[in-house]
């Protein structure tokens, strides 16, 4: 069951860089802008509140080398916002700003981007935005993520099992409970200590630094895993105490109400550890999604870690597993799909946020693959559940060969007309009857084993289900993939169609060129910022700049951007493209009373 499910997590979570869930909405100043003096600070705005680390941001001055800045914090107070200060005496040129944050759902995210001061630099530093991640740190950190959701799962929904199931002898889950016990510690543990290494893109070496690690424990990410590990020391404590009272007491007073209340308190508790550190925790409708994760990632628990407890009563039950607490797995699985629908449902309305995230984005497409495997896994139950009414209609004597069935009174004029029971396949050769003789023992035999075979499938496919669960818990949401690609500005410069240089020569008047800045460049309202530059690459003042989008293929245009002068460059404030396309940018530059010139790029614009 562990081995399928590491691989898939493996082969899944490597397929490309680790991505973060914060889209960078703006920068101030923008990239690739040219301004007349330094800014007194750098900052960042994202679609959610993020976490600020020691080496948030890097500034670059032309020649590569690293400018002293302040230490990172926010503008306004505002969670969503990362800001540093900048020195006074920033010269001429090109600098780099490489920053480093991490989203509200306890993911990093880096990037990078360049403003001018005064004049351009010939060549700009080189872009780096530090590590993205560190292939083996990140192999760790998943794995222990997947074997902390199976635990979990196999912790909560074994324990429920025998409370709601009531199986007639619990011992052999005792197994199941103490290892699920002490993968959740180990894997808490590792997270705990990965948590650094994972962050700053490092290797795990970087896990045995007593600082970093002092650092991750004042984060919310670490106080969530330190939270998890406190929780871990009382239900140790419920689980033996629920181990004697099942002992003591097997009729179900008020000891043993109390204890499921108990239990519930603290599944509750666990499941709010993981709640408060994923998706849940960012975006719209917080305390709503926060609820549906907490009971999402329970009934997953209730279903598949009964599973593996049925599957566990179902190989040690001698002669024959116990029909009623079959019976009532399958009313509380019922029970717990129902749920796991109902909140599925809205968490994938409220991660997609459109159709098309479905298809053209990397979490949609795990989605799709998890909705398919749950559909195998439905599949499987259903046919469970046939094994399941077979054996509980199937007469005691045949169930249990050897045992004597009750005599039942009968009411007057004979008992009633017996219900149709489901067909069962009958074994077919002594030896693989079972142990008993006669045709009831071979048919009893061949349900337990239809059964356990049903069940076993079912296992094996929720163990790759929780596997594609916990990449999907660490792709981000279709809707935060769609505001990253309408904002994203990527590493060394933006889209193409966003800045556009054009050369012009007016005769013996001079010749420059011109950077036209559109800001996001795609469809709706844009922001234009122009810049002209004389022969020798200094800022050139000139008396009338215009500029104006025409849509050929539409038919569209042209579209006046009322440029003005602010005194070193021109710039409006929104000029609205409204169809993607290949537009023609015309820009007309005049440099005196009787000479201008005017220039048509070709630009694409995306929606």
């Amino acid at each position: 069951m562990l081995l399928g499910p590491v691989l898939v997590l493996l082969l899944l979570g490597g397929a490309g860089p680790a991505s973060a869930h914060a889209a960078l909405a703006s920068t101030d100043p923008g990239d690739g802008t040219v301004l007349r003096r330094a800014p007194a600070h750098v900052t960042l705005t994202f679609s959610e509140s993020v976490g600020l680390r020691d080496d948030s941001f890097r500034v670059l001055d032309p020649g590569g080398h690293r400018v002293h800045t302040g230490e990172a914090g926010r503008a306004d107070g505002r969670a969503d916002t990362a800001r540093v200060a900048l020195p006074g005496e920033l010269g001429e040129g090109t600098y780099t700003v490489a920053w480093r944050v991490v989203s509200a759902d306890s993911h990093p995210v880096s990037g990078a981007f360049t403003f001018s001061v005064g004049t351009p630099s010939q060549s700009a530093a080189p872009v780096d935005t530090g590590p993205t991640e560190d292939p083996l740190t990140a192999g760790l950190h998943k794995t222990a993520r997947y074997l902390s959701y199976l635990a979990v799962a196999l912790l909560v929904g074994t324990a429920a099992f025998v409370a709601l199931c009531r199986p007639p002898d619990p011992a052999p889950l005792r197994r199941t409970l103490v290892a699920a016990w002490w993968t959740l510690l180990a894997a808490t543990v590792a997270l705990l200590a990965l948590r650094a290494p994972y962050e700053a893109g490092t290797g795990p070496s970087a896990a045995l630094d007593p600082a970093a690690l002092g650092d991750t424990l004042t984060t919310r990410p670490g106080v969530l895993l330190l939270v998890r590990l406190g929780l871990l020391v009382p239900v140790a404590l419920y689980l033996v105490h629920a181990a004697r009272t099942a002992r003591a007491d097997r009729r179900g007073g008020r000891r043993t109400a109390l204890t499921g209340a108990v239990g519930v308190v603290l599944a509750v508790g666990l499941a709010l550890t993981w709640a408060a550190a994923e998706h849940a925790s960012a975006g719209t409708q917080v305390p709503v999604a926060m609820t549906s994760s907490v009971l999402h990632l329970l009934a997953t628990a209730v279903w598949l870690g009964g599973l593996a407890a049925l599957l566990t009563t179902l190989r040690s039950a001698r002669p024959a597993p116990d029909a009623a607490t079959v019976a009532r797995f399958s009313r509380t699985a019922l029970t717990a799909v129902t749920v796991l629908v109902v909140t599925g449902v809205y968490q994938s309305w409220r991660g997609l946020g459109s159709w098309q995230a479905l298809t053209g984005t990397a979490y949609g497409r795990l989605l799709l693959a998890k909705v398919i495997l749950v559909a195998v896994l439905l599949a499987a139950a259903a046919v469970s559940r046939r094994w399941t009414a077979a054996l509980v209609t199937e007469p005691a004597a045949v169930r249990e060969p050897g045992r004597v069935p009750e005599r039942v009174p009968q009411p007057a004029g004979g008992p009633p007309p017996e219900a149709p029971r489901p067909e069962a396949p009958r074994a077919t050769h002594p030896s693989r009857a079972g142990t008993g003789t006669g045709t009831g023992t071979g048919t009893g035999s061949a349900l337990r084993r239809g059964l356990y075979r049903s069940v076993l499938v079912e296992a094996v496919v929720a163990a790759v289900v929780l596997g594609v669960t916990t990449v999907l818990t660490a792709t981000p949401p279709g809707r935060s993939a769609e505001e990253a690609a309408r904002a994203a500005v990527p590493a060394g410069g933006v889209l193409p169609a966003s800045v556009t240089t054009i050369p012009f020569e007016i005769g013996a008047s001079g010749s420059g060129t011109v950077q036209i800045t559109l800001d996001p460049g795609r469809t709706g309202d844009n922001a234009v910022q122009a810049v002209v530059f004389g022969p020798d690459g200094s800022l050139a003042a000139v008396p009338e700049l215009r500029l104006s989008f025409t849509l050929p293929d539409k038919q569209v245009g042209p579209i006046e951007a009322d440029l003005l002068d602010r005194g070193g460059y021109w710039s409006a404030n929104t000029v609205t493209l409204p169809l993607p396309g290949t537009w023609t940018m015309k820009v007309t530059v005049r440099v005196s009373e009787i000479d201008q010139v005017s220039e048509n790029r070709r630009i694409r614009v995306e929606r």
